[in-house]
Formats: C-alpha cells, sequence, structure tokens
C-alpha cells in the first residue's frame, strides 16, 4: 500500500491523539485472515475509529461517514450522531461545539486512512474504493451500528456494507471474511474473533442477515467471554447508563427484577 501524505497539522493532531490516548493491544491476531478481509466491530463512539486509526495492525483503511470529511456537513451531522442525545440543558453546548470541531474533523479524516461512506448514489463509489483497497490486501474496518438497541453489547447493524462482498466475488472470484471485533475501552483492548466466511450462493437479503447476525452475536460473545467491565455503547448517553457486559440474559433480570 503506497503511503497516505499527510498535513503538517493532520500530524501534529495524530501525534497530540497518540500523547493523549491510552495505547491500546489487540488480542487474537492468529483470526486475520491472510490478505484483504473486513473487520466488523462496535463503535464505542470515537473510541473505534481512533483505536483502528492508531492501533490496528497492518495496512488497514476505516470507513468513514461522508459528511463528516465534508466542512460544511460536520456540525449536522456530529450533533445528530453523537450528541442530539444529551440532556436538554446542555444541548447548546454540544451544538456550539459541532461547529467547532468542523475544520479538525475534515483535517482529521481527510487525511487518516478512510474510505468515505455515503448514503445516495455514491455508494458506489464506496464500494469500489473498498474492493481496490482489499485487493490490494488490506483490511477494512467498518462500525456498522444504528440507532436501533439488539443487547445490552451492540445497537443494531445497517446490513448493506455485506454487499462489498459481492462486488469483491465478481471482481475476484474468492469469497471475502468478515471478523468480528469487539473493542473494550476500560481494558485498552480490541479483540478479534473467528472469521466469518461470506456464501456468494446464498440469495442477498439472506446472506445480509446471515453474515450480520453472525457477527452480532461473534461481539457479543467476545464481550460476555471477559471479566466484567462497563461497555461503551454507540450512543453518547450519560456515563451512568452505560451497560456492563453480562450475559444478556442476567443483565435483563438486572434491569428488570422480579
Amino acid at each position: 500500500m503506497e503511503e497516505k501524505k499527510t498535513t503538517l497539522l493532520y500530524r501534529f493532531l495524530r501525534r497530540l491523539v497518540l500523547f493523549f490516548y491510552p495505547k491500546t493491544d489487540v488480542v487474537g491476531l492468529e483470526n486475520l485472515p491472510d490478505g484483504g478481509a473486513i473487520v466488523v466491530g462496535n463503535h464505542t463512539q470515537m473510541n473505534g475509529p481512533i483505536a483502528g486509526e492508531l492501533y490496528f495492525p497492518g495496512p488497514h483503511y476505516i470507513w468513514c461517514a461522508g459528511q463528516m470529511m465534508e466542512l460544511k456537513e460536520v456540525p449536522a451531522y456530529a450533533y445528530k450522531d453523537f450528541w442530539s442525545f444529551k440532556p436538554r440543558y446542555i444541548r447548546w453546548y454540544y451544538k456550539l461545539a459541532s461547529y467547532l470541531i468542523a475544520p479538525l474533523a475534515v483535517c482529521l479524516f481527510n487525511n487518516a486512512h478512510t474510505i468515505p461512506v455515503y448514503h445516495d448514489t455514491r455508494i458506489l463509489t464506496t464500494f469500489r474504493q473498498t474492493v481496490q483497497r482489499l485487493r490490494e490486501g488490506c483490511r477494512v474496518i467498518i462500525f456498522p451500528e444504528y440507532n436501533k438497541k439488539y443487547n445490552n453489547i451492540l445497537y443494531d447493524f445497517q446490513d448493506k456494507f455485506v454487499d462489498v462482498a459481492w462486488m469483491y466475488y465478481r471482481k475476484t472470484g474468492k469469497a471475502l471474511s468478515f471478523v468480528p471485533m469487539y473493542i473494550a475501552p476500560a481494558f485498552h483492548r480490541i479483540y478479534l474473533g473467528e472469521p466469518i466466511p461470506f456464501c456468494p450462493q446464498n440469495p442477498r437479503p439472506q446472506e445480509r442477515r446471515r453474515i450480520c447476525g453472525c457477527l452480532m452475536d461473534a461481539i457479543t460473545s467476545l464481550a460476555c467471554s471477559l471479566p466484567e467491565h462497563t461497555v461503551t455503547p454507540y450512543r453518547n448517553v450519560p456515563k451512568r447508563e452505560y451497560p456492563k457486559n453480562l450475559p444478556l440474559e442476567v443483565y435483563s433480570h438486572e434491569e428488570n427484577p422480579r
């Protein structure tokens, strides 16, 4: 992979983040297939993109919302996606913050190893860039959660990212693997699970559901196999609402005691 040219400001900001953000170790590297693969993880607010960019091994790219790479689009997207669930009395602060971070966001996300993601006809550009990076042997990291709760560990996955595997299969004749990833900021670690192979023979809607279901269950299992800890959720909610990594049936029982 050709080394990406970056600006002086980005290099300064990257060093600054490296200084303040805890070193994150990766556990389960033996589960990474040789060559290109799609790694799918829990977003953990900004922890996922930061840990992925700084500490994921080998050549890799991260799917990034295209709005975070356009100066005019950052404020509305950042506020809605990151801070719209904050208490009403403090939302004015986060609306202001969404404008203040815009220039830094554009600098960071355009200089980092990212692939812009769009939800209109430009998604074909996203897919083509992704397939090209995979063919170069890179891993592509995707955080597909959206605002619908799956369990105490994850929010549900948007499933269209699985379609990349069909395009890759048509171009190469090879079936991609999807690697589940659980990011645990509480331990400063990234945990990788066993890869889930793509089955091009399955109908597209069925394969989307199968891949996403297997990934979400695998990530949940990774989280629940660890010592008890606080999970950093997808939504930027007050910390008192952060869940634990207890098995779902135990967690549900504690939330609804008899």
